[in-house]
């Protein structure tokens, strides 16, 4: 009698932990299917590390584990200048395609679209899109193509979708806030369900001419479930165009 009752609450204490797992959105491969529209309620776009109020930006307990950025000595000099500068030299102001991962953190929806093959990212920043391949294709061994969003190539361990991606350009920040990368830069995400509506989302950056280590950093991002939700274009560079892009005078 005692071993059955201890056998019945094994099953009833297993229980929650396996439906949780069932209830996830899953493709007709068993993947766990992360399609839908997500934003982070976080200050992380301010800045990525803990700060108080600002004038430009609200206060924030940072998203880096351990708290602060291992800069190098001449990278934390050129991040201190981008922090000066910050209200005129942020590329967001120019709406420069964000970058990865600040795209996934910034304080906007992007959708996600999801096939067995690949990953599609929509951002209503700029309209951009970044596609995660799935299909086990490999980065090209050879390119001169540095881009904004990087070359991401995806696989699966168990439930969790790591994506490894590389061939960067420099022109992107990491947030408002002035942190930034070269070119050298090498993200690894790793996107996890905690339920049906809510992703656990980690990036480790490593970059040798910015960055003394690698270093994480995580979110959290929600579905959104409002009736008839859905992105709204933000082509940002319709506003003060002739600011960043003056017409050249005629001589």
């Amino acid at each position: 009698m005692m071993k059955r009752l201890l056998s019945v609450l094994v099953i009833v204490a297993l229980t929650p932990v396996a439906n949780a797992a069932e209830k996830i959105p899953r493709l007709s491969n068993g993947k766990p299917d992360f399609s839908g529209i997500w934003q982070t309620t976080s200050a992380a776009d301010y800045d990525l590390e803990p700060h108080s109020a600002r004038i430009d930006a609200p206060p924030g307990p940072g998203v880096v584990e351990g708290n602060v950025i291992p800069y190098l000595p001449e990278a934390l000099q050129q991040k201190q200048q981008n922090f000066a500068a910050r209200d005129t030299d942020d590329p967001r102001l120019k709406c420069w395609t964000l970058g990865t991962p600040r795209g996934i953190y910034y304080p906007e929806p992007f959708q996600i679209l999801q096939r067995a093959t690949d990953v599609t990212v929509v951002f209503q920043f700029g309209q951009s899109v970044r596609t995660i391949f799935t299909n086990g294709t490999l980065h090209p061994k050879v390119t001169d193509n540095e881009f904004y969003l990087g070359d991401s190539r995806g696989h699966w361990e168990g439930d969790t979708l790591v994506v490894d991606v590389t061939d960067f350009n420099e022109d992107t920040w990491l947030d408002r806030a002035g942190n930034f990368h070269s070119a050298k830069l090498h993200v690894v995400e790793r996107w996890k369900f905690l339920d049906a509506h809510t992703i656990e989302y980690h990036a480790t950056l490593e970059d040798p001419e910015v960055f003394a280590r690698p270093w994480t950093l995580s979110v959290i991002l929600h579905r959104h479930r409002e009736k008839n939700f859905q992105l709204i274009e933000n082509y940002c560079f319709t506003r003060d165009f002739d600011k960043y892009y003056p017409v050249p005078a005629k001589e």
